[in-house]
């Protein structure tokens, strides 16, 4: 790791993205648009890679540098830093010190649900008509400590806020693991007895989520906004 970052350092510091990469073609930039794939199984990662390789046109050609099942790690984000590439997820997301590591070293990562979807931008993406990106941002998560059964069927969780902040008027996910099984909003947010705006990291809470009752000790609540990005020049 000490290697690939010590490599970075002496290259570009200027971040490579799909929006602004066909922007760089025939001005020193790359001729190379480096990606690196992660997903849930095999035959998703094979069968994507694959796809977006054959994307490759006369000016530039698509290089996949890693390709493996499982979740996104700082190691990930390294590779992609030291060799300037873009992280395509796949049914998968980067864990926090990862997210983390992307957002100093300045590592783009692309979430998908569907092939066609990543086909589509990256195509897009070559011939410069990449439409500006809805981009999430995450806030901060909490981890589920114990979960209180009350009447009337209402749950709460008893959470310690490990990163970030719990903001109440922003979309939650609950992770179970690497797995999100569950996306909605929060019916309630207090510390102790108050109702509360915002919890910040090293602070304990209870959550109590709008249609989700599901949850377990361990769980992992994330807050997350959806920001649009305009393409960058």
């Amino acid at each position: 790791r000490a290697a690939l970052h010590r490599e970075h350092e002496f290259r570009s510091s200027k971040a490579i993205s799909l929006t602004s990469f066909h922007d760089s073609l025939g001005k020193g930039g790359p001729n190379e648009l480096k990606m690196l794939i992660k997903g849930d199984v095999d035959g998703s990662v094979e069968a994507l890679s694959e796809s977006l390789q054959k994307l490759s046109t006369a000016e530039v050609a698509v290089r996949v540098i890693r390709s493996a099942v499982g979740q996104i790690t700082e190691s990930d984000v390294l590779l992609a830093a030291a060799s300037d590439a873009i992280i395509v997820g796949f049914h998968v997301r980067p864990d926090v010190r990862a997210r983390e590591m992307a957002e100093r070293e300045k590592v783009e990562i692309r979430l998908y649900d569907i092939i066609y979807k990543a086909q589509e931008d990256v195509k897009l993406a070559l011939e410069g008509m990449l439409k500006p990106e809805l981009k999430e941002v995450v806030l901060g998560s909490a981890e589920v400590r114990q979960v209180f059964k009350l009447s009337k069927g209402l749950v709460v969780a008893g959470c310690m806020v490990s990163t970030g902040k719990i903001t109440r008027a922003e979309k939650v996910r609950v992770m179970r693991g690497d797995q999100a099984v569950w996306t909605g909003r929060i019916e309630a947010l207090k510390r102790f007895k108050d109702d509360a705006r915002e919890v910040e990291k090293g602070f304990e809470c209870g959550i109590t989520l709008g249609g989700f009752s599901e949850l377990q000790q361990g769980d992992r609540i994330e807050s997350f906004k959806i920001e649009e990005l305009a393409r960058t020049l």
